[in-house]
């Protein structure tokens, strides 16, 4: 039995048929990134306005049809029509849907599997060189949901006591938003609590010096008070 095909998304686009790996278009390829994104089955018209805003109604619909008939795969279905609504095949497999999963299922503290760093998809980048405005929307939705993912990973990590692997994932949430101070305050308390009080001090002052020259405000009082006994800062 053949596999099903796998679209990703993360970090890079690539459409895979089995372990072949699909060469499309780039209107095929906007079409079913769309469509993935959408999760849910959406009218030919919307589709074809959002993705081709710039042409008249009928070129723009023209285009879809041409995409459409671009997408079929011998033995493999990657798009369903369903009345005047399209959606992607439902035995497609999308990596940025996994890792929406595992993100909320981190953050709700449900996951039922081993803390698993290596099977992590949630440092990768949505589509990157990619501009349109859906693109951007859903770029920064799925970049939060994969931030607050990683700082509820680290925190179940420091709980077990496995502090190299809270760093590693404090790290990498840091390096996705510099700016961010829940990661960075992450990254603090793994410090702490590895008995590593001058690394947490190392932290918080670089921490402070970033925010104080890129936004000028100080770090906030709850930051503080994680290194304030330990000296002057």
């Amino acid at each position: 039995m053949s596999q099903s095909p796998h679209l990703r998304l993360l970090n890079a686009f690539e459409l895979r048929c089995g372990e072949r790996p699909v060469d499309l278009p780039m209107s095929a390829r906007r079409l079913l990134a769309f469509l993935a994104l959408r999760g849910c089955p959406t009218e030919r018209v919307h589709v074809a306005g959002a993705l081709w805003l710039d042409v008249s109604e009928e070129r723009a619909n023209a285009n879809l049809r041409s995409a459409l008939w671009r997408l079929r795969r011998p033995g493999h279905r990657v798009v369903e029509s369903r009345g005047t609504r399209l959606a992607l095949a439902a035995h497609m497999r999308v990596d940025v849907h996994r890792a929406e999963g595992q993100a909320r299922r981190l953050i709700a503290d449900a996951e039922p599997r081993p803390l698993r760093l290596d099977a992590l998809e949630l440092e990768g980048e949505l589509l990157p060189g990619w501009y349109e405005d859906w693109v951007l929307l859903e770029r920064e939705r799925f970049r939060q949901l994969a931030l607050h993912g990683l700082e509820a990973l680290g925190e179940r990590l420091v709980a077990a006591g496995r502090y190299a692997e809270a760093a590693d994932v404090a790290l990498c949430a840091v390096a996705r938003e510099p700016l961010r101070e829940s990661a960075h305050r992450l990254l603090i308390r793994v410090h702490l609590a590895e008995g590593n009080r001058s690394e947490a001090l190392r932290g918080y002052r670089i921490f402070s010096e970033l925010t104080e020259r890129q936004l000028g405000v100080p770090p906030s009082p709850e930051l503080r008070s994680l290194v304030g006994g330990m000296a002057e800062v």
